[in-house]
């Protein structure tokens, strides 16, 4: 008896040494655990990385209050334009309502496809003939990219839908090249139908606006915006938010969307819209729109960053809705 009750307190003993270390390593991970949910909490750095979505999004927040403050203006005081170059004029008696540089010639960038189509479709070409991109339409001056690949098969009239809508420069390349007499025919044909609007300052050297040789003044320009308004397939191409187009050998169509936020916002009421950008043009946008009644034509150059050719459109449109007619061409310049 004496035997086995010292057998057992000896049993006893050594289990009690032997739960002592695990014990003490469970409380070590517990304290372990305990710090660094702490220390995460304490870090914005890990926050902000590994977990926390809220922060994330914070640090995207300077950029939206740039979007949401973009626009301030009123229309009550005089009306002030960030871009360098800019023109207001009413469409229908030629009044002009704001002017700012308009004399100073300027890289167009992709402005030029207007002329492009005007010049494309006084050619009376069949629209629905199949035309292929090929080497020579891909952008080795700027090296700009497309979604049209080398191959890529559409009709003429798919073309210049995506030249003008969504400003593919490989779509307007096309259209010069296959113009009859080639490219170089197409950008004769481009200076002469300047020179027939009266664009006496503005030269024109491609179909796409890549190269900055192709050149022009707000004044000019807003000669080619009232012309370019007179062709019902320019009004309908540019005003589009965005279109499904099928690539040939494709199962499923591409979206392609307007270069211009203000048409594919729809607050708008736009007849004609244009925009462009390369670094020697810096922003740019043209439009024809309906403002109080009253069609105006605006003529944005040279803007810095991507929200202010928009930030001045949208100052233009609440100084017009502010000032009665009569009184807007009180401050013809910038």
């Amino acid at each position: 008896m004496k035997s086995t009750l010292r057998k057992f307190t000896l049993f006893y003993i050594s289990l009690a040494l032997c739960l002592v270390p695990v014990a003490a390593d469970a409380a070590t991970d517990k304290k372990h655990r305990h710090v660094s949910t702490q220390s995460k909490a304490s870090s914005k750095y890990k926050a902000v990385k590994y977990k926390s979505s809220a922060l994330r999004v914070k640090t995207r927040l300077p950029a939206r209050k740039a979007i949401a403050a973009v626009d301030s203006y009123d229309g009550t005081t005089p009306l002030k334009l960030a871009s360098a170059k800019a023109l207001v004029l009413n469409q229908q008696t030629g009044e002009v309502l704001f002017a700012k540089n308009t004399n100073l010639p300027t890289p167009i960038a992709s402005v030029t496809k207007l002329m492009t189509a005007m010049v494309m479709l006084d050619a009376h070409l069949p629209m629905d003939e199949l035309l292929n991109i090929s080497d020579e339409d891909v952008d080795y001056l700027k090296h700009t990219t497309s979604r049209l690949s080398v191959g890529t098969t559409l009709t003429r009239g798919e073309l210049l839908q995506l030249a003008l809508m969504a400003s593919e420069n490989r779509a307007a390349s096309a259209l010069g090249r296959n113009y009859p007499g080639g490219s170089y025919a197409f950008v004769k044909a481009m200076n002469q139908k300047a020179k027939l609007l009266g664009m006496n300052t503005s030269r024109f050297v491609d179909s796409t606006g890549l190269d900055s040789n192709n050149v022009s003044t707000a004044e000019d320009l807003a000669k080619m915006v009232d012309a370019a308004y007179h062709y019902p397939e320019i009004r309908q191409v540019t005003t589009l938010a965005s279109q499904e187009v099928t690539l040939y050998g494709r199962r499923s169509p591409l979206s392609f969307v307007n270069t211009n936020a203000l048409v594919r916002g729809g607050k708008w009421d736009i007849g004609l819209s244009k925009t462009g950008f390369i670094n020697e043009a810096g922003r740019c946008l043209v439009m024809q729109a309906h403002i109080s009644g009253q069609p105006v034509i605006i003529v944005l150059l040279d803007s810095a960053g991507k929200l202010t050719r928009i930030g001045d459109a949208n100052r233009i449109r609440k100084w017009v809705e502010t000032n009665e007619a009569g009184s807007l061409g009180t401050f013809v310049s910038g």
